[in-house]
């Protein structure tokens, strides 16, 4: 479901050609603050789904619940709270 969500996302994607042959510069629209910056339309495609990726992976670590909906795939929907983590031995001897 992640791979579709990511495609799904980056088929909203814009892209823009900056003044004086610097570029382009590209965003999704819902995904406030990412954003992909390249010389070429294609390596600006490709950074821009790596730091989507990048993103994702941050918000979910996060527990982050404030991910867009993007064609009916909701990544937060459902999301059990994050159990504590276990302590080491050295942990509880201390």
């Amino acid at each position: 479901m992640l791979i579709e969500y990511i495609e799904a996302a980056m088929r909203r994607a814009k892209y823009q050609l900056l003044p004086n042959d610097e570029g382009f510069v590209g965003r999704i629209p819902g995904f406030r603050g990412l954003i992909g910056y390249a010389r070429t339309l294609e390596a600006c495609r490709d950074d821009l789904q790596g730091a989507l990726q990048s993103w994702l992976l941050v918000k979910l670590r996060h527990g982050d619940t404030d991910l867009p909906v993007i064609e009916k795939m909701n990544l937060t929907r459902g999301k059990l709270p994050q159990k504590p983590r276990k302590k080491h031995a050295a942990q509880r001897a201390a």
